[in-house]
């Protein structure tokens, strides 16, 4: 199957960065997503990721100026049913996944790849939910996608070779690399990276190290080039406590149990970067441990 145009389900953190580069590797993009506002938000972050990129001397700038026209964005999400391929991006939550499937479904062509970008939630499950089981699978960029090398291709129960052969030559056009996960709570990099930031919370929340040892513990003595509560804070805490849960919840084991304390600062809204506050302020010109 051939893949020129594709379809990106929402404009945040993954989504733009997903369009920009698959625009930079010479697909046709139409991103859509509810707000206007962040459509646009997401349009004008690429421009300046691609031209940090050209100020590097990593692409020219006719090659920016090349992937920038080829990107589209739309409120509308039935104008994504004319792609060849469908990536949706949104909130890491399973309802509202379900809900973006069943209004597009409907307006997309026979031979649509329909895709998730999702981090835990079990393919199949969403595959079920939709007229292409076969045709659908997980394809999990890794952040901030411009820099990340990697993608997790899922397969659900139904999918088929054809669709999984189709994904993994579109990631090599990415000039990335792929790995095959099976269908399970996590897949491969979450069921291991988020246990560990889960028990780095929970070190925390018992008193043996603070903010600061922790991270400086495990960058230094493990070779980590982010601490893994400053790193919590870039994915996002509300993000971690979702896939913590989906751990828990799928695998029913309790070395899953996400740790009080990280629940305690997603109540307080406290997410990390994208709230200036979680596991360290963000409010001033240096990032402060927060405990």
């Amino acid at each position: 199957m051939t893949v020129e145009r594709v379809g990106i389900v929402g404009a945040g953190q993954m989504g733009n960065g997903i369009a920009h580069v698959f625009a930079l590797a010479g697909y046709e993009v139409l991103m859509t997503d509810i707000s206007g506002d962040a459509l646009q938000a997401a349009v004008a972050l690429i421009d300046r990721n691609l031209e940090r990129q050209v100020s590097k001397g990593l692409i020219e700038a006719a090659t920016k100026a090349d992937a920038m026209a080829r990107i589209g964005t739309t409120q509308t999400l039935t104008d994504l049913g004319k792609t060849d391929l469908v990536i949706e991006a949104a909130t890491e939550r399973e309802t509202i996944k379900q809900a973006i499937f069943e209004d597009l479904v409907p307006h997309l062509m026979p031979d649509t790849i329909l895709t998730s970008n999702t981090s835990s939630i079990s393919i199949t499950r969403l595959a079920s939910r939709t007229d292409r089981p076969e045709r659908f699978m997980g394809f999990h960029f890794m952040n901030p996608v411009p820099i990340m090398q990697l993608v997790e291709l899922i397969r659900g129960i139904a999918t088929d070779e054809l669709t999984f052969k189709t994904c993994e030559a579109v990631v090599a056009r990415l000039g990335k690399t792929s790995t095959a996960s099976e269908d399970f709570p996590g897949f491969i990099v979450n069921r291991i990276l988020m246990p560990m930031i889960n028990e780095a919370i929970y070190t925390l929340y018992e008193g043996v190290g603070s903010v600061q040892s922790i991270d400086t513990s495990l960058k230094l003595g493990a070779n980590h080039p982010m601490g893994p509560l400053e790193l919590a804070d870039f994915i996002g805490l509300d993000t971690c406590l979702a896939i913590m849960n989906v751990l828990h919840d799928g695998l029913a084991d309790t070395k899953y149990r996400p740790c009080p304390l990280l629940t305690k600062y997603v109540e307080a809204g406290w997410l990390g970067r994208k709230s200036k506050r979680g596991f360290y302020d963000y409010r001033g010109e240096v990032p402060v441990p927060t405990r």
